[in-house]
Parts: C-alpha cells; sequence; structure tokens
C-alpha cells in the first residue's frame, strides 16, 4: 500500500466515532496521551496506553497495516537518537565492542524508554492525522487559542505541501523518462547519491522561489500578519465529553497502578 499525502488525507474523510468527533476533543486527548508518554517512566504504563491507542485506532476503521507502515515511515528520524544511547550514556558495562565502543545497562534502559516514548507519541500523532482532516486540525488549534505564529505556519505549510509533492513527482518522472532509478546497482553508487542531492536542491530552490512569490503577493493584497479566515461553528456533544473523560480516567488508572500490572 503506497502511502503518500493523499492516501492521508482520503483515512480522514472516513466515517467512525473516533472521525465524528470534535477536531477540538481530538487534540486534546492526543496532548494528554503525547503529555503524559512523556512524563511516566514506567514501561508498564507505556505499554499499556499504547495498547489504548491501538484499540482507538481499531475503534476507527483505519488499516492497521496503512497505521503500522506510517509509524515505521517516521520511527527512523528519532528513533536513531534512542539506539545511540547504549553507547555513549555512561553506567555499568554489559559488552565491550571493537573501537573502544560499549554497551551500559543504563544506556540501553534510557534507549528503551525513548523508544517507547517515541512509539506512544507516533502512535497518536498518526491517529489524529489520520482520523481529522488537516485543516480541521489548524481550526481546532485557533479556536483553542493556540499561538497565531503557530497556527499561521501550519496552515501555510498545509496549504503548499501537497503542491510541493506534486512537483517533487514531476521531478521523479522526469527523471525516470530519462533513464535514471535510485536503485539500479548497474551505475555507480556516488553518482546515484550525487543525483538525489540535485534532486533535493532542485526542490529547495522551487520552494524558496515559489515563497517568495506567494509572499510578495500576499502583500501587495494587504496581508498584515494576522489570518483571517472563515471558522464553521461546531458544537461539542455528549460522545465527545466522553471519550475525553474516559481517557483522562484511564491516563489516571494507568498512573495509579501501574506497579500492580501482571506484565513485565
Amino acid at each position: 500500500m503506497n502511502v503518500s499525502i493523499n492516501t492521508i488525507e482520503q483515512e480522514s474523510w472516513k466515517d467512525s466515532i473516533i472521525h465524528r468527533l470534535d477536531g477540538r476533543i481530538k487534540l486534546i486527548l492526543v496532548l494528554m496521551i503525547i503529555f503524559y508518554s512523556v512524563y511516566t517512566t514506567n514501561f508498564k504504563a507505556l505499554f499499556f496506553l499504547e495498547i489504548y491507542v491501538i484499540f482507538l485506532v481499531i475503534a476507527s476503521k483505519i488499516s492497521l497495516k496503512f497505521f503500522f507502515k506510517r509509524i515505521l515511515l517516521i520511527l527512523p528520524f528519532g528513533g536513531a537518537i534512542a539506539l545511540l544511547q547504549p553507547f555513549i550514556k555512561p553506567g555499568l558495562v554489559l559488552f565491550s565492542l571493537p573501537l573502544g565502543l560499549q554497551i551500559t545497562y543504563e544506556g540501553v534502559m534510557f534507549g528503551a524508554l525513548l523508544l517507547s516514548r517515541l512509539m506512544v507519541s507516533l502512535s497518536s500523532i498518526v491517529l489524529l492525522s489520520s482520523v481529522t482532516p488537516i485543516d480541521d486540525i489548524v481550526r481546532s488549534m485557533r479556536r483553542l487559542k493556540f499561538p497565531k505564529i503557530l497556527t499561521t505556519l501550519l496552515s501555510m505549510t498545509i496549504r503548499y505541501l501537497f503542491l510541493f509533492f506534486e512537483e517533487l513527482n514531476n521531478i521523479r518522472n522526469a527523471q525516470k523518462t530519462r533513464g535514471f532509478d535510485i536503485w539500479n546497482k548497474k551505475t555507480s553508487y556516488l553518482w546515484r547519491v550525487k543525483q538525489v542531492g540535485n534532486t533535493i536542491v532542485m526542490l529547495f530552490l522551487k520552494s524558496f522561489e515559489k515563497g517568495e512569490s506567494v509572499y510578495n503577493s500576499m502583500l501587495s493584497r494587504s496581508y498584515t500578519g494576522e489570518p483571517v479566515s472563515y471558522n464553521q461553528e461546531s458544537n461539542v456533544h455528549t460522545l465527545d465529553y466522553v471519550l475525553l473523560i474516559t481517557t483522562f480516567l484511564i491516563l489516571v488508572f494507568i498512573e495509579l497502578n501501574k506497579n500492580y500490572f501482571m506484565f513485565f
């Protein structure tokens, strides 16, 4: 299954109990889970919190394959930091490796904790983006009084994200018509890396030029930095409050009983 921006947006327009929740409730719910995952240092609590997030994913009728594939695509960016902890954090040495490298017990535990926190946080973010259209997330942030500069930057990013994704596809298609394939082992590895670098530079230059032209166009239309947009009125229903309170009670229950779970 191909994970693209369009695929993610299509998933967010499905119909389920979780999809029908108010955007503000979904945003608060995800922030609660992320804040608690950062706060706790207990593996049992993080394990059961991840189970709860997966339960919400199942309730939202999102494909588990799609869900975990998105997590795996993002995980290496933060997971690399967790994997380095056994080698850089001082403590009780478990193994000694060549080149003076050592694996410490404290490093292994801290790396595992970072990885667990990252999994819960990524799962929550993927859940939010899979059940909420991107524009609805921005509107919810504005209605919750998030900083204006943050919502404006996010809104502009979303507005032109699809445009640059299409531009990247055009560049890749042009390369394919000229016989370029990054996985073709018959060509020099350094040459392939150089072509990828050229693609990144080309996309960066196009993005910079597009940003300059768009900003100048906005200034010519009296843009002052204050976002002006239409916010559709939406009411918070009983189900929204029920799920929010349920999530809060689950977090409290996990915190109070984390030392009594039968696992680990």
